[in-house]
C-alpha cells in the first residue's frame, strides 16, 4: 500500500481560507433564505447594507436580495465545502475543484475577492499540486 504524502502547511493554510469563504456563503445565504435577508450590520453607517458584491449584480439588473442569488450563495458555498472535503482527503482533481471555486468566488467583494485570490495564488503553487503534475 503507497504511502500517501502529508499536506504541505501552504495547504493547511487553503483549508482555512476555503472553510471561511466556503462556509460564510452558505450561511450567509441560508440565513437569507430562511429569514428574506442576509447578515448585515445592525448599526452604524453600514446598518443593513450589503457589500460592494451587491454592487454586480445591480449592474446586471439582479437584486441580491433575490431568492436566486442567496441559493448562488449557497450553492458556491456547499460545492466550496464538498471540494475543499475532497482536497483534505487528497482526491485526484480536488486541487482543480478549489481553483475553479475561488475564481467563482472573485466576485465577492471585498473579503471573498481578497481569500480567492489568495487561495488561487497558493493552489498554484507546486507542493499542492497532485503528484505526478
Amino acid at each position: 500500500m503507497a504511502k500517501r504524502r502529508r499536506m504541505p502547511w501552504l495547504g493547511w493554510v487553503v483549508v482555512l481560507l476555503a472553510l471561511v469563504e466556503g462556509g460564510w456563503l452558505v450561511f450567509d445565504g441560508a440565513h437569507g433564505l430562511l429569514t428574506g435577508d442576509y447578515v448585515t450590520p445592525s448599526s452604524g453607517a453600514r446598518a443593513g447594507q450589503l457589500g460592494p458584491w451587491s454592487e454586480l449584480f445591480l449592474a446586471l439588473g439582479i437584486d441580491p436580495r433575490s431568492t436566486l442569488v442567496m441559493s448562488i450563495h449557497v450553492g458556491l458555498g456547499g460545492t466550496w465545502l464538498l471540494a475543499l472535503a475532497a482536497f483534505v482527503k487528497r482526491v485526484p482533481g480536488s486541487r482543480l475543484g478549489l481553483i475553479v471555486c475561488a475564481v467563482l468566488g472573485l466576485w465577492y467583494l471585498p473579503w471573498g475577492t481578497l481569500l480567492s485570490a489568495i487561495q488561487l495564488v497558493l493552489l498554484t503553487r507546486r507542493s499542492l499540486r497532485e503528484p505526478g503534475k
